[in-house]
C-alpha cells in the first residue's frame, strides 16, 4: 500500500477515535471565519472589475474616467412627460428639490436644460426649424399677448371670444380655428367629466404631436455611495423616488420617473441575483437532501455528509474572503461549485463505508478501510482540482482568477474535512449496516457489452470529438455585459429604450485630443468613416449660421417682445369670473357654428357641448380644467420669453459646467462618436470600435471594452487551460508514473470538454462572463471522477460499472448537477446561463462515464502491460 494511503488511514482512524474533539474544533473554526466573514464581508457586482486594470484599454479607460471625474458614479433620472411641458417643470421641480439635499447628493446637473439651453437652444437646431418655430410663434402672437395678461381658463375664453367677434365680423373664418377647437374640446370633456387630461400649448401651436425628444428630459446626479452597503446607491435612489413622490411627479400626474446610469445598474444587479435566492438555495437544498439519501440510503449518513458541507462552506468563505478582499459576481459561484465537488468527496467516502460494512465490517474498521481504499484518489483529486483553478491566478481575468483562489482553498479544506469531520460525524451518528446493494448489479449486461465492443464505442467516441472539434470554431462568445442583466429591472428597461435612439445610445466611443482645434480635426475625420454616424464636440454647441439665426429670433421679439415683457399677469379668477366667461363662450360658439355642418363648425359645437357639462359640473372640475390650461400655459410662456432673449454664441459665454463635460483641467478635448447602422448590434459595434481605434487608438467607451473584454477573456482561458493542463498532467505523472494511465485519465476529460462546447455550438448558447466557469468545473469534475477511475482500476477492481464507485460518481454528479441546476431557476440571465451550461457538461460527463470509460478501461492493467 503506498505510503500515503496508509497516513490517511491512520489520520481517519485518528479522527474517528477523537471524534468529539475534531467535531468541536471544526465548529470552533467554522465560527472564526463566519465571525470574520460578518465583520469584512464586501462584495462589488461591477462588471468593469471582472477584468484586470493593467490591461492597456482597461487603463485607457480608467485615464478616461480621471479625466472627466463628474461623470463616474452617476445616476441618470429620465424624466417623462405626458407633453413637453410636463417633462421641462417635472425635471425642473426635480432638479431643485434635489440641489437641497446636499447630504444624499454630490452633483444635480440638467445636461439637456438650464438657462444656457432655454436661451440659446433654438440657435442649436438647423436653420429651417428655427424660421419655422419663429413663424409658428409670430402666428399664435393675438393669442399668446391676451393669455401672457391672463394666464387661465377665463384667459382661454377671452381670447376665443375675441377670435369668434372676429369670424361675426366677417374678419375671419371659423376654419382658423379649427386645430385648436378639438383640442380645447377634448381637454374640457375630460375635466368637466373628471378625468385626468394633460394639455399641450406647444403640440397646440406647431399642429403636431409630440415625440420622446420633445417629452423626455434629463437630470444626472452623482450620489453620496455607502460603500458599506451591498447596495451602495440605494438609499441615494430611493430618495430620489421619494422627493418625486412628494412633488407629485408620478404618472397619475403625466410623469414617469425612471432610474439609470452605473449605480441603479450595479445596484439592480446584486438586487436580481438575490431576488429569487430563497427559491434557488431552496430547491437546491431539498434536491440535495433527496438525492444524498438516495445515493446513501441513511439518515443518519446524510447528516453526517451535510454538516461536514456546511461546515466546510462556512470555512471556505471566510478563508476565501481573507485572500481576495471581496467576492464578485463570478467568484459567488465557489458556493454551488464547493457544495458540488465537497459532497462529492464525501459520497465518495462515505459510499465506501457503506460498501465495507456490506462485507461485515464494523465501523471503525470500515472507516480506516474506506480512507486506504479511496483516500489516495481524493488526496489526488483534490490536488488537481486545485492546481487547474489556481492556474487562473496569472490571468487578467480577474473574475475567474478569484474563483479559482477561493474554489482552490475550497477543495484543500473539502478534502481535509471528507477524511476528518467526516469520520467523525460518522463515528458519532453511528449509522446501521451497509446497504443491500451498494453498487449496480443491473449494470453488468451493459459493462460486459462495452466490453466486447470496446474498438467500436473506442471509435465512436473518436469520431464525436472529430466532430466536436469541427463545431468548435463557430462557438459564439457573447462577453456584452449588459446581456448578462435581467431587462425587468428598471435600470435595465430604461437603458434599453434610450438605446433605440442612436443619439442617445450608450454605445457611443469617447477620444480625447490635445487642444480644441486638434478635436475638431479628429471629429471632421472620424464622421468621414462608414462606421460612424456622427460626432459631437463642444464646438457642437456653438451654432452655425447663428445671423440667419437670430435674424428670425429677432423679427418675432420685435412682434411678441412687448405683449410678453411688459404685462403684469392679472389676479386668477374665481369660480364665478370661470361660470361667466363659460357661458359667454359657449353662446359665441353656437353663433359662429350657426346650422353648418363642416368640420370647424361640428368642433365649435363639441366645445360648446362640453363648456355647458363643465359650467355644470361641480367647481373642482373647473378648478382641475383651469390647472390643466394654466399651467403648461405658464411654462409654454417662460420657455418663449428666453428663446426670444437669444444672443450670439461663442466659447467663452458657454456654460461652466458644460465645457467641463468636454475639456479636461489640462486643456484636453473631448471627441464623442456615434455608431452608424443598428447601434445594438454586436458584430455592427465590432466594426464600429475597429474603425474609430484605426483612426484614435487611445479611444474608449463601450464599444472598445466589450471587444478588448471578449480578447481578454478568451486569451485568459488560453492561458489557464494551457497551464492547467500542464500542471495537471503533471500532477497525475507524478503520481501515477505512467504516461498511459495519464492519458487513460485526461482523454474522457477533453472529449467531454469538446462536446459541451461542440453543444453549445448547435444550440446557439453563447459563452459569456459569467458561464465559461462552467469550463474549469467540468475540467475539475472531469478530472476528479477519472482519478477516481483509474486509480480503482489499478488497483487491480475490476466491473467498475458495477461498483460502489460507479454509484458514488454517478450520485456525486447529480449533486453537483442539482447544486448547478438551481441556478438555471434564477432571474438573472448571466446566473441562469452558468446552471445551464453547467447541466450541459455533467450531462456529457455523466455519459462519457457510463458508456466510454468503461470501454477505455476494458484491458487490465497486467494485459496493457504485457501487450507494451
Amino acid at each position: 500500500m503506498p505510503t500515503e494511503t496508509s497516513l490517511i488511514g491512520r489520520f481517519v482512524a485518528a479522527s474517528a477515535r477523537h471524534s468529539w474533539a475534531v467535531l468541536l474544533l471544526s465548529i470552533a473554526v467554522a465560527l472564526g471565519a463566519l465571525l470574520y466573514t460578518t465583520r469584512h464581508f464586501a462584495m462589488t457586482t461591477d462588471t468593469a472589475e471582472l477584468i484586470s486594470t493593467d490591461l492597456p484599454w482597461r487603463q485607457r479607460e480608467l485615464a478616461y474616467a480621471a479625466a472627466f471625474p463628474q461623470q463616474r458614479d452617476l445616476v441618470l433620472a429620465v424624466i417623462d412627460g405626458a407633453t413637453p411641458e410636463l417633462a421641462d417643470a417635472a425635471a425642473a421641480r426635480l432638479a431643485a428639490a434635489l440641489k437641497e439635499r446636499r447630504d444624499l447628493f454630490r452633483t444635480v446637473r440638467r445636461p439637456d436644460s438650464g438657462p444656457f439651453f432655454e436661451r440659446e437652444g433654438l440657435l442649436l437646431l438647423p436653420l429651417d426649424d428655427v424660421r419655422a418655430t419663429t413663424e409658428q410663434l409670430v402666428t399664435a402672437q393675438p393669442f399668446l399677448g391676451p393669455l401672457a395678461a391672463d394666464p387661465s381658463l377665463r384667459g382661454v375664453t377671452t381670447v376665443l371670444d375675441n377670435a369668434l367677434e372676429g369670424v361675426a365680423r366677417g374678419e375671419a373664418k371659423l376654419a382658423d380655428l379649427q386645430r385648436a377647437l378639438p383640442s380645447l374640446a377634448a381637454a374640457i370633456e375630460d375635466a368637466a367629466a373628471g378625468r385626468p387630461h394633460f394639455f399641450s400649448w406647444r403640440a397646440l401651436i406647431s399642429g403636431t404631436a409630440p415625440g420622446p425628444r420633445e417629452t423626455r428630459r434629463f437630470i444626472l446626479v452623482q450620489p453620496v455611495l455607502d460603500y458599506g452597503a451591498l447596495q451602495p446607491g440605494a438609499a441615494a435612489t430611493d430618495a430620489m423616488r421619494a422627493i418625486a413622490r412628494s412633488l407629485g411627479l408620478e404618472p397619475a400626474h403625466g410623469v414617469t420617473l425612471r432610474l439609470t446610469g452605473p449605480v441603479p445598474l450595479a445596484d439592480e444587479e446584486f438586487a436580481t441575483i438575490s431576488e429569487n435566492a430563497g427559491l434557488v438555495s431552496g430547491a437546491m437544498v431539498l434536491a440535495l437532501v433527496g438525492i444524498l439519501w438516495l445515493a446513501v440510503r441513511s439518515a443518519r449518513v446524510v447528516v453526517a455528509i451535510l454538516v461536514t458541507t456546511i461546515l466546510g462552506l462556512v470555512v471556505t468563505t471566510g478563508l476565501g474572503l481573507a485572500a481576495t478582499g471581496r467576492f464578485n459576481l463570478i467568484s459567488v459561484a465557489f458556493i454551488p461549485l464547493f457544495v458540488g465537488l465537497g459532497i462529492d468527496f464525501n459520497i465518495q467516502f462515505a459510499v465506501r463505508v457503506l460498501a465495507e460494512r456490506q462485507h461485515g465490517k464494523a465501523l471503525a474498521e470500515a472507516l480506516v478501510a474506506a480512507g486506504r481504499g479511496v483516500g489516495g484518489g481524493l488526496a489526488l483529486a483534490a490536488a488537481a482540482i486545485a492546481a487547474g483553478l489556481f492556474a487562473f491566478l496569472p490571468t487578467s481575468y480577474i473574475g475567474v482568477a478569484e474563483l479559482g483562489a477561493i474554489a482552490g482553498i475550497g477543495m484543500a479544506v473539502a478534502f481535509l474535512l471528507s477524511i476528518s469531520l467526516l469520520p467523525a460525524m460518522l463515528t458519532l451518528t453511528h449509522p446501521a449496516g451497509g446497504m443491500v446493494e451498494v453498487g449496480y448489479q443491473a449494470l453488468a449486461p451493459m459493462e460486459h457489452l462495452l466490453h466486447r465492443q470496446r474498438r467500436p464505442v473506442l471509435a465512436l467516441a473518436a469520431a464525436a470529438a472529430a466532430v466536436s472539434l469541427a463545431l468548435v470554431p463557430f462557438l459564439r462568445f457573447d462577453f456584452n455585459p449588459l446581456h448578462l442583466r435581467s431587462p425587468h429591472v428598471e435600470s435595465m428597461s430604461t437603458l434599453a429604450d434610450l438605446m433605440v435612439d442612436p443619439d442617445r445610445t450608450p454605445n457611443a466611443i469617447n477620444a480625447l485630443a490635445p487642444s480644441p482645434a486638434a478635436a475638431e480635426a479628429l471629429a471632421r475625420r472620424l464622421e468621414a468613416l462608414p462606421q460612424v454616424s456622427h460626432t459631437v464636440t463642444l464646438g457642437s454647441f456653438i451654432p452655425g449660421q447663428q445671423e440667419e439665426k437670430l435674424a428670425y429670433i429677432e423679427d418675432a421679439a420685435m412682434l411678441l417682445g412687448p405683449s410678453l415683457e411688459a404685462v403684469e399677469p392679472i389676479a386668477p379668477p374665481s369660480d364665478e369670473d370661470l361660470l361667466r366667461g363659460l357661458s359667454t363662450t359657449d353662446a359665441a360658439l353656437r353663433t359662429a357654428a350657426g346650422q353648418a355642418h363642416d368640420p370647424a363648425s361640428a368642433a365649435a359645437r363639441r366645445l360648446a357641448d362640453a363648456m355647458d357639462r363643465l359650467r355644470a359640473a361641480p367647481p373642482a372640475n373647473r378648478q382641475a380644467a383651469q390647472a390643466m390650461l394654466a399651467e403648461p400655459l405658464k411654462t409654454l410662456l417662460g420657455q418663449t420669453r428666453a428663446l426670444l432673449t437669444a444672443g450670439p454664441v461663442t466659447r467663452e459665454s458657454l456654460p461652466p459646467d458644460l465645457v467641463a463635460d468636454w475639456i479636461t483641467a489640462d486643456g484636453r478635448a473631448r471627441v464623442q462618436a456615434y455608431p452608424s447602422g443598428d447601434v445594438n448590434d454586436d458584430d455592427n459595434l465590432h466594426r464600429f470600435a475597429e474603425a474609430v481605434q484605426a483612426v484614435a487608438p487611445d479611444a474608449t467607451g463601450t464599444p472598445i471594452s466589450i471587444r478588448g473584454a471578449g480578447g481578454s477573456i478568451v486569451t485568459a482561458f488560453i492561458q489557464a487551460g494551457v497551464l492547467s493542463f500542464v500542471t495537471v498532467t503533471a500532477l497525475l505523472a507524478l503520481v501515477l508514473r505512467r504516461v498511459r494511465d495519464v492519458t487513460l485519465t485526461m482523454a474522457p476529460v477533453l472529449l467531454s470538454g469538446l462536446l459541451t462546447l461542440a453543444t453549445c455550438t448547435a444550440l446557439d448558447l453563447p459563452l459569456n462572463f459569467a458561464n465559461i466557469i462552467a469550463l474549469p468545473l467540468l475540467f475539475g469534475i472531469g478530472v476528479a471522477f477519472n482519478i477516481y477511475f483509474v486509480m480503482a482500476w489499478r488497483s487491480g477492481e475490476t466491473d467498475l460499472l458495477q461498483s460502489s464507485l460507479t454509484r458514488a460518481v454517478v450520485f456525486s454528479a447529480l449533486t453537483t448537477a442539482t447544486a448547478f441546476g438551481a441556478l438555471w431557476l434564477s432571474s438573472h440571465p448571466g446566473t441562469a446561463s452558468m446552471g445551464r451550461l453547467l447541466m450541459i457538461s455533467l450531462g456529457w460527463e455523466l455519459l462519457v462515464t457510463l458508456l466510454i470509460r468503461p470501454a477505455l478501461l476494458a484491458c487490465p492493467p497486467a494485459e496493457l502491460a504485457a501487450r507494451g
